[in-house]
């Protein structure tokens, strides 16, 4: 892998150029090469590969960061696990989450632990059924319109105050009236005392960190990964006959020309701490709308199987805000507008036809990683397979 400018000579032998070396565009380059035979470039912008998925070793503590904030591997999907496992052994790492409200702790996701902690008694599951029930009533049988009113729909308006609508404020700085209801879809609610945070299959830290997984993925000898480079200094030297996979922001792509989607980015505070262990546990949400971070995370803790003997940790402050034009884009807001915006460009999409949207960013999806890797093996399957062996015309028909 090399950071430099690129000759026209790599830009023709090239058989497809992905733009982006995250979960969706390494997929892509090792299935197109390892299994069709084609040789690929891969490019980014960035001095890294893994686009957010980055992590590196910390040298005061010993202790891996995940550069662009926590990274939970889960999935139920058999086949992203396995096909996953091709490059990394994985830990046995189940996360359990936490959040404090007022200075005091409770587990998350909603449990029956949380419901005898939050209202101060002691439940059994079907009484806390039926306070939840009575609680999450107010709607009728109106569908919720907006996250808040899904939050309530499933958990009640008083757990939804305290632990669920300060912390979705700040995360996507929209009032929570505001956000699609499909953000807390999947918001579980459990009247037992299992408090593992995904009820995944499969799940687990990567033994070796998550670079080493796209180190591993990049390696076929077909792949040529070329980094610091910007597409749009390259784009109009790209030969019209070589197709390219784009996972950056739709909107960037057309030069903004139908307006700026909205998305939200987030700022990390990483600090030394002069103690072995500074919270118990990775990730400490913080509920509270006036404690201006979302979350505080601790790294070590994500990989308790390593030792670590050094009498340090690192903790990361994490803030969420509005991403600019010169921010890195991590999340959509996708809100009623932003939907509007994203369908225009979406028809504008149409007009390229030997360009692949794909990925979070090209799609303006919220991909989790599993699902990141699990949307492109199905575009190798559906769209590049059916491509290079002469059965579609181009690759923009179908989308990642």
């Amino acid at each position: 892998m090399t950071q430099d400018t690129l000759d026209d000579a790599l830009l023709n032998e090239a058989a497809v150029v992905i733009v982006g070396a995250g979960f969706y565009g390494a997929t892509l380059a090792e299935r197109i090469a390892a299994k069709l035979g084609r040789r690929v470039l891969l490019i980014d912008r960035r001095n890294h590969i893994g686009g957010n998925a980055y992590s590196e070793t910390d040298p005061a503590t010993g202790v891996e960061i995940h550069r662009y904030g926590p990274h939970l591997f889960h999935t139920s999907n058999e086949e992203v696990w396995s096909y996953l496992g091709r490059f990394s052994g994985f830990s046995n790492y189940r996360h359990r989450g936490f959040t404090t409200y007022r200075d005091k702790v409770y587990p998350v996701p909603i449990n029956l632990a949380t419901i005898c902690q939050f209202f101060a008694r002691k439940f059994s599951p079907d009484e806390a059924r039926a306070l939840i029930a009575e609680q999450s009533a107010e709607l009728g049988d109106r569908q919720p319109a907006n996250l808040e009113e899904k939050a309530i729909s499933l958990i009640g308006r008083p757990l939804y105050e305290a632990l669920i609508r300060g912390y979705s404020a700040k995360q996507w700085q929209t009032d929570p009236r505001e956000l699609p209801p499909q953000i807390i879809a999947r918001l579980p609610v459990r009247f037992t005392f299992e408090d593992g945070y995904f009820a995944d299959r499969f799940q687990g830290q990567p033994l070796d960190g998550y670079t080493a997984i796209f180190e591993r993925m990049l390696a076929h000898p077909l792949i040529e990964t070329r980094l610091g480079i910007d597409f749009f200094d390259l784009k109009d030297r790209i030969p019209k006959d070589v197709p390219v996979v784009y996972t950056g922001p739709i909107d960037r792509y057309f030069d903004f020309a139908e307006g700026d989607l909205g998305w939200r980015t987030i700022d990390i505070e990483l600090e030394v701490k002069e103690t072995p262990d500074y919270q118990g546990a990775a990730i400490m949400n913080y509920a509270d709308e006036e404690v201006p971070y979302t979350r505080i995370m601790e790294f070590r803790h994500f990989n308790p199987e390593r030792p670590h003997t050094i009498p340090k940790t690192l903790i990361g402050h994490e803030y969420s805000r509005f991403a600019g034009r010169g921010d890195e884009p991590y999340y959509p807001i996708d809100t009623g507008s932003d939907q509007q915006l994203y369908r225009r460009y979406l028809e504008r999409s149409t007009d390229e036809p030997n360009v692949h949207f794909g990925g979070r960013l090209g799609t303006y999806r919220y991909l989790d990683m599993h699902q990141a890797i699990g949307a492109a093996l199905k575009a190798f399957e559906t769209v590049f397979e059916p491509y290079f062996g002469g059965q579609l015309d181009s690759v923009s028909r179908r989308k990642g």
